[in-house]
């Protein structure tokens, strides 16, 4: 999902997506396994940040939905869930979350609150948004919101990895799949999405002209908003006195 998707989409100290280069993240260091706030620099900032990033995130994929353009890959995977074992597409969003996580264990990642708060909010702000907003008519302003919900998937993707309080679960697996096996990050980013991609078509997900421009256009809009997001280090903003 950032998928992310994500699509929303991070390593563990600053989080990325495919909006950032594929450079590769630090190794991880030895500490507990649960990282839970990290750098307490600017924190009364960077919680509602990462609030607020969040609850975007779930409202721009509802927007998405509701244009009927077609949706990101994960999305896709999503929607099929919906479509063949019930509950809402949100839900899944956050079943689906929590699954992946899981396969954080094996790779040795270690999610922050960030992370858990990305399992929690982003699908309940999804199906909250979907009870309260119904479908466009007309071609036109289908396109309009399609267009506006990608944009504002960009806004919100920058919000909440620049809060820097951990990586979505999503991309901690991709993360944490190039760790492990060397393998770049777009390729390994590429067949996680293709892999659940094919999957949600087979489950009767839709995909579209949204989908093409979701994944041609967030990576440059992350690169755009994230400069702007990002919350300073201490060491980045030291203290005058």
């Amino acid at each position: 999902m950032a998928t992310t998707t994500a699509s929303t989409s991070t390593p563990m100290t600053t989080p990325t997506t495919s909006a950032t280069s594929g450079a590769a993240p630090e190794p991880a260091r030895p500490g507990p396994a649960v990282r839970v706030l990290g750098d307490t620099h600017a924190l009364g900032r960077r919680l509602p940040q990462l609030a607020v990033g969040l609850t975007l995130y779930g409202v721009s994929m509802a927007l998405m939905l509701r244009s009927g353009l077609g949706l990101d890959p994960w999305d896709v995977f999503h929607q099929g869930l919906q479509r063949v074992l019930g509950l809402t597409v949100g839900a899944w969003v956050t079943i689906c979350g929590a699954l992946v996580l899981l396969l954080w264990i094996p790779l040795r990642q270690r999610p922050g609150v960030g992370t858990v708060a990305n399992v929690l909010m982003i699908g309940a702000a999804m199906d909250l948004t979907l009870r309260l907003v119904g479908g466009p008519q007309g071609l036109p302003a289908r396109i309009a919101l399609m267009a506006a919900a990608v944009l504002l998937n960009g806004v919100a993707s920058g919000l909440y990895i620049g809060a820097r309080l951990g990586p979505g679960p999503r991309d901690g697996l991709m993360t944490g799949l190039h760790r492990r096996t060397g393998r770049s990050l777009r390729l390994i980013r590429t067949g996680i999405e293709v892999t659940v991609l094919a999957v949600g078509l087979l489950l009767g997900g839709t995909a579209g002209v949204g989908t093409v421009v979701y994944a041609l256009a967030i990576g440059p809009l992350v690169q755009l908003f994230l400069p702007w997001c990002t919350v300073p280090t201490a060491a980045q903003n030291p203290r005058k006195g």
